[in-house]
C-alpha cells in the first residue's frame, strides 16, 4: 500500500470517474486504474462498484476512503514540518474564497503576494461558505477567506477586516433624499429591497440584520440575482434598492456614487476572516497571506465602530 495509491482512490471517490480522476492526478487512466486494482488485490476487497454509473464506493470502500483522507493529509504534514523548520515559504497552497469577496479582494492583494512570495503556488477556488467548510474539514483546502463567525469547532478564524454594508438607492425612491441611513429605514423599504439569491452568505447577512432589528420577514424581499452587478442595474431601472459590501463600491463611477448611502454608526457590517483547520501546519504561508492582505486592506477599510451580523442562514 502506498500514499500514491490512496491519493488515486480519493480522486476517484471525489470525481466518480476514472478518466477524470486520472486527469486531476496528472497520470494516464490505465496507470491510475492499475494502481487501484493492485491495492484492491492486496486488501482482497473491492473499493469501487464499477458496475454503477457513476462509479460508487462499496460499503467497505467508504470506510477505506474515510481513513485514506486522514493518512494522505497527515503524510503531507511531514513536508510542512520540514518547510516550517527551514523557514521555506513555497509550494502549493489551496485557498477558497466566497463569491461576494473574491472579485474585489483578490485583485487587491494577488500581485503583491506573488512578488513577495514567488515560490508559493496559490491555487484559488471560488466556493460557497458551505463548500469551504466541507473542503477544509476534508483537507481539500489549506485556507479560505469568508464571512465569519462560522462557529465551527475545528476551524480557526483570523479577522482580516470589517466591511460595512452600503445602501444603493435609485432616484425614484424617497430614501434617495436621505444623506445617511439607519437600519430602521430598511423597514420602510422591505418590499423594494433587491438581494442576492439563496446560497449567498451576504444575503443571509442582510436578512439576519433585519431580523435582529425586528424588521419584516423573508417574503417581503425580492430575490433577483446571483451578482451585485445585476442588482445595481435593476436598481438603476428603478426596480428597488439594494445593499452592497463596501469594497464593491470603491470602483463605482461618479453617477453611481450619488446613489450610495452609508449607515450611521455603529455601521452594520460583515466580518471577513482568513480561516483554516486547527490541524493545519502551513502556518508560515497562512501568516504570509494574512500580512499581505492586511497591508493592502488597511488603507481601504479603517472602520472600527461596526455591528457584525451573522453570515449563517437562520431558520
Amino acid at each position: 500500500m502506498t500514499i500514491t495509491q490512496l491519493q488515486y482512490v480519493l480522486a476517484v471517490a471525489e470525481h466518480k470517474n476514472f478518466t477524470l480522476a486520472a486527469e486531476k492526478c496528472f497520470v494516464t487512466q490505465p496507470t491510475l486504474s492499475m494502481q487501484i486494482q493492485k491495492l484492491e488485490e492486496e486488501l482482497d476487497i473491492q473499493i469501487f462498484d464499477r458496475g454503477k454509473k457513476p462509479i460508487q464506493l462499496t460499503p467497505v470502500g467508504e470506510q477505506i476512503v474515510s481513513q485514506a483522507k486522514n493518512i494522505v493529509s497527515e503524510s503531507g504534514r511531514i513536508k510542512d514540518i520540514v518547510d516550517q523548520q527551514k523557514g521555506y515559504i513555497g509550494g502549493d497552497f489551496k485557498v477558497g474564497i466566497i463569491p461576494t469577496i473574491m472579485p474585489t479582494l483578490l485583485p487587491m492583494f494577488m500581485n503583491n503576494f506573488i512578488k513577495k512570495y514567488p515560490k508559493v503556488n496559490l491555487i484559488i477556488e471560488e466556493r460557497t461558505t458551505e463548500e469551504i467548510i466541507r473542503m477544509i474539514k476534508n483537507g481539500q483546502l489549506d485556507a479560505a477567506i469568508a464571512a465569519t463567525p462560522l462557529h465551527e469547532d475545528t476551524i480557526k478564524e483570523i479577522v482580516l477586516y470589517y466591511e460595512p454594508f452600503v445602501a444603493y438607492v435609485p432616484e425614484n425612491m424617497a430614501a434617495y433624499n436621505k444623506k445617511e441611513f439607519e437600519v430602521e429605514d430598511l423597514d420602510l423599504n422591505l418590499h423594494n429591497i433587491l438581494l442576492l439569491q439563496d446560497g449567498h452568505c451576504f444575503r443571509h447577512n442582510i436578512l439576519n440584520l433585519c431580523k435582529a432589528k425586528g424588521l419584516g420577514s423573508d417574503n417581503h424581499f425580492q430575490i433577483e440575482s446571483g451578482s451585485f452587478e445585476t442588482l445595481v442595474k435593476l436598481a438603476d431601472e428603478g426596480l428597488g434598492m439594494t445593499l452592497l459590501p463596501y469594497l464593491h463600491t470603491l470602483d463605482m463611477g461618479e453617477k453611481a456614487n450619488r446613489k450610495l448611502r452609508h449607515f450611521k454608526e455603529p455601521r452594520p457590517s460583515r466580518e471577513v476572516s482568513l480561516i483554516y483547520s486547527k490541524k493545519e501546519l502551513k502556518l508560515h504561508i497562512i501568516e504570509a497571506l494574512r500580512s499581505t492582505i492586511a497591508g493592502v486592506v488597511r488603507g481601504a477599510i479603517t472602520f472600527q465602530n461596526v455591528e457584525i451580523t451573522s453570515p449563517l442562514q437562520k431558520k
